[in-house]
């Protein structure tokens, strides 16, 4: 990024906050904008991802009390009628207004007062800006990688919870090398950046876009003999098994975000984020509708008739016991509070109990008489005669 756009970028308007924001606000706008605009969240869209590139820009500046002060103070000095020239002339139009040609002011002036009698003072503020002069190269903090991983559940332990054993593999520091990517752990600055890690290109219109340094890949340092462990890269893969909670009540395909538990960040940035999957098992006996369990229970031709009780299992606890109306229907179903899965207040939903009635195929001779005496004494009723006179006014 050249100086003139730095200057004439509004880091605070970058992040939504006022000039006199404190660091805690700095801090909550950007996370709140850098997880709206991440790529990760944006797949394909090249606006978030600008948009990302700036609020980065403008937190990497804000965030630092040092560089905060030095572009408070360079803006304050524009900002009052100087515009920008060639040669320590006035420029047009009066007013105050003076040129100064920005070569003298960040590199040349010599001894004493250089244009417009500002001196060297100007070299070291804009120095420290852009990583020039004493300050030496600013590498900057990077963020672990985010990590996916899957894991399966039995249906038990996807309603009450469990705690996994998760092995992954993810991109960490060399430890050869304690992630400098140099054998002797004395990398070199990078020419092509100076040290930042990124470099500026030319987007028209006058703005510029910040990429990735190609040389040294946005780390600021060349290694001059490569690690033999990480081929120079700084990085290297780790594997670990790590304990994780998984919360009562998950369903089949949930991605679940745990933070901080991804790769290790670089120089002191922050862990990525671990996303599982989880994968839940089918049960025997029961199913699932959301917070709700399921069941179908039999019951016989007199137990709907009739009406009575029967028990019913419950997952991992004690049957219950549901009243039966008489004439109860097949395919009725009935609830069981507080049976069901966990919900993520700590209540628990409902057990729902679909009542399938049962058709005897193996009749004792007592039994098939009962049955012809039942027959008998219904033989006026039709129960189909409705349905045909239904489909006769349709």
């Amino acid at each position: 990024m050249s100086t003139k756009d730095f200057l004439e970028k509004d880091y605070y308007k970058a992040l939504g906050v006022s000039k006199d924001a404190t660091e805690a606000e700095i801090k909550k706008a950007y996370r709140k904008l850098a997880r709206e605009f991440h790529p990760d969240a944006n797949k394909g869209d090249a606006a978030a991802e600008e948009r990302f590139k700036e609020i980065s820009e403008a937190y990497d500046v804000l965030a630092d009390a040092k560089r905060r002060k030095e572009y408070d103070d360079a803006r304050a000095l524009f900002g009052n009628g100087a515009v920008f020239g060639q040669g320590g002339r006035p420029g047009p139009g009066g007013g105050g207004s003076f040129n100064f040609d920005l070569g003298d002011l960040f590199g040349g002036a010599q001894g004493g007062a250089g244009a417009g009698g500002f001196g060297g003072g100007l070299g070291d503020v804009f120095g420290g800006l852009f990583n020039r002069g004493g300050a030496g190269p600013r590498t900057q903090p990077r963020r672990g990688q985010d990590i996916e991983s899957e894991v399966t559940l039995s249906f038990t332990e996807a309603v009450d919870g469990a705690t996994v054993p998760l092995r992954m593999s993810s991109s960490a520091a060399c430890k050869s090398c304690s992630g400098t990517g140099d054998k002797n752990g004395t990398p070199r600055v990078c020419p092509t950046c100076v040290g930042t890690g990124q470099v500026s290109r030319g987007a028209g219109g006058g703005f510029s876009l910040t990429d990735p340094c190609p040389d040294c890949k946005g780390r600021g340092l060349i290694p001059e003999n490569p690690c033999d462990v990480c081929k120079g890269s700084g990085r290297a893969t780790s594997s670990r098994t790590m304990q994780v909670r998984i919360p009562a009540g998950v369903s089949d395909g949930q991605r679940i975000r745990l933070r901080g538990k991804g790769a290790p960040g670089e120089r002191g940035g922050p862990n990525g984020d671990l996303y599982v999957v989880v994968h839940v098992g089918s049960h025997p006996v029961f199913g699932r509708k959301g917070d709700n369990l399921t069941v179908t229970v039999p019951v016989t031709f007199t137990e709907a008739a009739l009406g009575g009780e029967v028990k019913v299992p419950t997952l991992g606890g004690p049957p219950v016991t549901l009243r039966i109306p008489p004439g109860t229907p097949n395919g009725r179903t009935m609830r069981a509070r507080g049976k069901g899965a966990v919900r993520k207040d700590g209540t628990r939903g409902d057990l729902l109990v679909t009542v399938e009635v049962t058709v005897p195929t193996d009749l004792s001779d007592k039994a098939r008489d009962a049955l012809e005496t039942f027959r008998e004494a219904t033989a006026g009723e039709d129960p189909r005669a409705e349905l045909f006179q239904a489909a006769k006014g349709a």
